[in-house]
Parts: C-alpha cells; sequence; structure tokens
C-alpha cells in the first residue's frame, strides 16, 4: 500500500521538465491568449442560451459571478503550483508530488477526460455556428451529417435520424494536425482567433446595450435562487421531471464549462519562456479578463430576448436577429467560429500535455510522451487525443458532454486546493514566486465552494465520473503501478 502513496520529488518533477525535448517558446501574453483562447467560446457562444432558458433566467448572470469567484479561488491554488512547480501535467503533477501516485493517476486520468469532453463538446457547437454560417450562403449540411447519432433527453440517450456530426470531426481532426506541427505555430493560429472573437464579444456588449429592454430582466429569477441536490435527491430549490436542478446555483454549476481554459494554461509551463513569472500572469489574466467580457454578454443577451425565447443553440447570434438586426449574425457567426475554434485547439493541447506527463512518469505507455525530433511535440500523444475527442464530437449530443466536462473540472479544482495545502505542511521552504493569501482561508473556501457546485449538478454526471474513475482505476492496477517511473525508483516519501 505504500507504494500508492509515493510521491513524485519536486526535484525529479523539474528535472524530468528540463529535458523534455519541447521547445519554450511563449511568453506571458501568448499564455493570456492561451487562456482567453481556451475560456471565452462556447461559453458565450452556446452555453449561455441553453443555461438562461432552461435552468436560471436572467439570474444567470449571477451565476456566472459565483463560477468566476469559485474559479477565482482556484487560480489562486493554481498560480501558487505553476510558478513552484513549472511542469507540464496541470493538477496531476501538483497532485503526485504532494499527495502521492494514487492521488495523481486520479487526477490525472479527470484531467484527460476534463480536457477531451470539452473539446469534443466545443467541437458539437461548433457544427451548429457553422451550419449557421453556410446558411448566410444559401449552404447546408444533411442533417444525417451535422448531428449527433444520440440525443439527451431528460436524463436519457435517444436515437435520432443523423449519422454523425461531420463538422465537429473535421475541425478536430484539422487542429490535431496543426498541434502536431508546432507549439509556435499554434500559438499563433491561437492568438489570431482570440482577437478575431474577443473583438466581436465587444461588438456584442456595445451594440447589445441599446437593445436592452429591462421588462426582460422579470421575472429574474423565475426557476430560484438555489438548485442544490445530491445524487438526484433535491437538497434545495426546484427541479425538472427528470431530477435535474434549477435555480442560479444550478445555473452556475451548468455554465462552469465556460471557465474552463485557464487551468489549460498550466499545461504549458513546460513550454513557457520563464515560467516562474508568466505562469501566473497567464493564469490570473486570462481569467479576470473573461470573466469581465462574460459578465457583459449575459447581461445583454438577457436582457435584449426574454430568457425563455433565447435560442439554445446559437443564442448570441439569434438574439440581434430577434430585435431586428439580423446583420450583425453575419458578423457575430464568423466571429463565433472563430471562438470555438480556439476553445477546441487549447483543449486539445491540454490533454494531450497532460497525458504525456502520466506517460514520461511510466503510468501509461511511453509511446505517449514520444517528442517528434524536428517539431519538438509529442505527436503520438496528441494524434491519440485528436481521434478521442473526434469520435466523441461526432457520435454524442452537446449537452451531456456539457454537464460531464463541469463534474470532472470542479473535481481537479478542488483536488489543487487541497494540495496547496498539503504543500505548505510538507514543503514550507520550496521557494514560492507567487503565493497564495490568506492560507488556509482561500483554499478551504475554494474547496468547498466547488463541492457545493459539484453537488448543484445532476446525479447522471456523478455515475459517469465514477465510471470513469473506475475504469482508469483498472488501468492503474493492471498497468500503471508496475510500471511506474518513481515507483520502481523508490524515491523518498516527503
Amino acid at each position: 500500500m505504500g507504494g500508492l502513496f509515493t510521491k513524485k520529488p519536486l526535484a525529479l518533477a523539474l528535472a524530468d521538465a528540463e529535458k523534455s525535448g519541447v521547445k519554450r517558446v511563449l511568453g506571458p501574453w501568448a499564455l493570456i491568449a492561451l487562456g482567453i483562447g481556451a475560456v471565452i467560446g462556447a461559453g458565450i457562444f452556446v452555453a449561455t442560451g441553453e443555461a438562461a432558458k432552461t435552468r436560471a433566467g436572467p439570474a444567470l448572470i449571477v451565476s456566472y459571478v459565483l463560477a468566476g469567484f469559485v474559479c477565482a479561488l482556484a487560480a489562486l491554488c493554481y498560480a501558487e503550483f505553476a510558478a513552484m512547480t513549472p511542469v507540464s501535467g496541470s493538477a496531476y503533477t501538483y497532485a503526485y508530488t504532494t499527495l502521492g501516485e494514487l492521488f495523481a493517476w486520479i487526477i490525472g486520468w479527470d484531467l484527460i477526460l476534463e480536457y477531451a469532453v470539452a473539446g469534443a463538446a466545443v467541437a458539437t457547437g461548433w457544427s451548429g455556428y457553422f451550419s449557421s454560417f453556410l446558411s448566410l450562403f444559401g449552404l447546408t449540411v444533411p442533417q444525417s451529417l451535422n448531428e449527433s447519432p444520440l440525443a439527451y433527453k431528460d436524463g436519457e440517450f435517444v436515437f435520432t435520424s443523423s449519422y454523425i456530426n461531420l463538422p465537429a470531426v473535421i475541425i478536430v481532426l484539422i487542429l490535431t494536425a496543426i498541434l502536431v506541427k508546432g507549439i509556435r505555430e499554434s500559438a499563433r493560429v491561437n492568438a489570431l482567433l482570440v482577437a478575431i472573437k474577443v473583438g466581436a464579444v465587444v461588438f456584442v456588449i456595445l451594440v447589445g446595450l441599446w437593445f436592452i429592454n429591462p421588462a426582460n430582466w422579470t421575472p429574474f429569477a423565475p426557476y430560484g435562487w438555489t438548485g442544490i441536490n445530491f445524487f438526484g435527491y433535491e437538497v434545495h430549490g426546484q427541479h425538472t421531471a427528470s431530477g435535474a436542478p434549477l435555480g442560479m446555483i444550478a445555473g452556475s454549476a451548468i455554465i462552469f464549462f465556460a471557465y474552463i481554459g485557464f487551468d489549460a494554461v498550466s499545461t504549458q509551463a513546460e513550454e513557457a519562456k520563464n515560467p516562474q513569472r508568466d505562469m501566473p500572469i497567464g493564469i490570473i489574466g486570462s481569467l479576470v479578463i473573461c470573466t469581465i467580457l462574460y459578465i457583459g454578454v449575459v447581461i445583454v443577451l438577457t436582457g435584449m430576448v426574454k430568457y425563455d425565447q433565447i435560442d439554445e443553440k446559437a443564442g448570441v447570434a439569434e438574439a440581434f436577429s430577434q430585435v431586428g438586426i439580423p446583420w450583425a449574425k453575419a458578423l457575430i457567426t464568423p466571429a463565433a467560429l472563430a471562438g470555438l475554434t480556439s476553445v477546441v485547439l487549447v483543449s486539445l493541447l491540454g490533454s494531450s500535455r497532460v497525458l504525456m506527463a502520466m506517460s514520461r512518469d511510466g503510468l501509461l505507455p511511453r509511446l505517449f510522451s514520444t517528442i517528434h525530433p524536428s517539431l519538438g511535440t509529442p505527436w503520438k500523444g496528441t494524434i491519440a487525443v485528436g481521434v478521442m475527442v473526434a469520435l466523441m464530437a461526432g457520435l454524442l449530443p452537446l449537452d451531456a458532454l456539457l454537464e460531464l466536462t463541469n463534474i470532472g473540472t470542479l473535481f481537479a479544482f478542488a483536488v489543487v486546493c487541497g494540495a496547496v495545502l498539503v504543500m505548505r505542511r510538507t514543503n514550507p521552504d520550496t521557494p514560492r514566486p507567487f503565493r497564495v493569501p490568506l492560507v488556509p482561508f482561500i483554499p478551504i473556501l475554494g474547496i468547498l465552494c466547488c463541492l457545493l457546485l459539484m453537488l448543484s449538478l445532476p446525479a447522471q454526471n456523478w455515475y459517469r465520473l465514477i465510471g470513469w474513475m473506475a475504469l482508469g482505476l483498472a488501468i492503474y492496477c493492471l498497468y500503471g503501478r508496475g510500471h511506474s517511473v518513481v515507483g520502481r525508483q523508490g524515491p523518498p516519501t516527503a
């Protein structure tokens, strides 16, 4: 049992990073752009419509404030670790150096799910906007190739008349090829996409302000202010016929998906020029910018259109059509495509880097950490992630993917907050270029807030998370434990 809780020394983790073979090319602005690239996308262009209409109403404005607050608590903890341990793997590496191998495996397996499912979910949303974009030119994609063969209604999967969501598959494979080509090229593509979509978001806010009707904010919280349940049992608030919670807190749990991204910055630590300084800037800076933009867009969206009339699949673009300025759709739709594309790109990037870190430690096959000699990227692991995400995007529906991503993200955030407390006790003298203020208050509050939002998700999310973790533990027992590099070396446990 002792081997299950063997910790990876910080010195060994840093040594692995130095000899990894990846290229250090990312500065602070590139890291902020990666964070914005991952965060601004589905949260504005996809998730807002569904969450406002079916979960929270105009109170979704407060839902975003709450989600941003929870993310800020986690971001501070991520920033301390990213500056102290600038190694690919994000929370997986942090858990390995503080809580031990078993916990590291659990969180690493969870992160692979988080980023991969996020990429698949956004690719599914991208497909909807792509169809809307083609309609501007009188073109259409056959329905049999434009939707998932499965739909998710009232907590159950049902078959549709479609065969595969082909546009979603194609965009994932194209972005996978870009990531294999190189991190510098990937960062440049992301920076261009970020510039386009931030410009569109600012346009939405500034123009949309003139079309706000305050009457649309009444009632402000039609589904209530809470929405907490535990494994399908209502704790406080309303719920749907299938048991899904309704209310402001429930809305925050659903749109928490929108904030996934700032933690993906931490997976790029080995490709940052000066990670001790630049990682905290990238993590916290991208979160602050994105939170301000999110709140502005939700205020405009729910003020322009009554919450029960918002389009669930393309809420922002359709809102302008509903208030009599359809020409705005021609500007927003291409920008939304750019925004969603960058989210898929960074999600694929994050998942492949966690996979690389776990493979390098021997917990997964070595081929996933193979660095291409000329491109400097973990090309085999990147291709494996791309194929997995393409299959999920082509076959699974958006709403089921959104909810599955949220619980994995919240779980990762809670672990990182707890790991800060452990590291402060076990390694108090380790240099910390950035320190979380008000310890232990901030980490403990972060853990409690993450648990609150996890309890506001439908029970099916817990079952899927448990199923994914059970599969992961089986792989660990059958392969990872016996091939662990740290386990074979037998390092000290402190």
